[in-house]
């Protein structure tokens, strides 16, 4: 006779989100199902809504993990060299968008759409990733690459990280004959081209 393990409400909340996680990744967010979630975490749809309210507000909690989890992803390696750290971040980015595909792209087109609470999630994790790159560097390492630590450079990183982003997912549909190292060393280099010219 086999005994049910009772989970505390924390591990069941985190249970409940990287299932989330999982069936975003397999189906598009307007596909997703409170009824497939409950039944392969064998709970009820009432309790489901005990920890999260709403089906709205755990579809946002699940795209802030997903966000959490591309963050943690490409957190920065211990090298000297910023070219190297930010290489290697670009690099992670690209395996993690290329191994999440469906529910990175459901992320970005429901942010598209104009649902604005999953817009600030979206801005935020892009605003986190490119923060990273000034928080992670002495003034004199950027300046080595002409880059300076300015409001205006940093709303220049973001968009230069949309740039990134829209790159990556044309190549992972169409390679058109670049290898992953060759796309990932023309997107580093593009950051001291893009940064430098706003920084001067």
């Amino acid at each position: 006779m086999s005994t049910r393990i009772r989970l505390t409400p924390e591990d069941r909340r985190e249970q409940l989100l990287e299932l989330g996680v999982a069936m975003i990744g397999e189906r598009p967010i307007d596909e997703f199902s409170i009824d497939a979630l409950a039944h392969d975490a064998s709970i009820s749809r009432g309790l489901l809504y005990h920890y999260f309210g709403s089906k709205q507000d755990f579809v946002r909690a699940v795209l802030r993990r997903m966000a959490d989890g591309l963050f943690e992803a490409t957190a920065p390696v211990d090298d000297p060299s910023l070219e190297v750290r930010l290489r290697v971040s670009i690099q992670a980015y690209l395996r993690w968008v290329g191994a999440n595909l469906t529910g990175y792209v459901s992320f970005l087109q429901e942010a598209q759409r104009g649902n604005n609470e999953v817009r600030d999630i979206y801005l935020s994790a892009r605003a986190a990733l490119t923060d990273r790159i000034f928080d992670s560097c002495s003034a004199e390492e950027l300046a080595a690459y002409g880059i300076s630590d300015l409001p205006r450079v940093r709303m220049f990183a973001r968009s230069w990280a949309a740039m990134v982003e829209d790159v990556v997912l044309n190549w992972i549909n169409d390679p058109q004959d670049l290898s992953e190292d060759e796309i990932v060393a023309s997107l580093t280099r593009s950051l001291a081209g893009v940064l430098g010219a706003v920084s001067a």
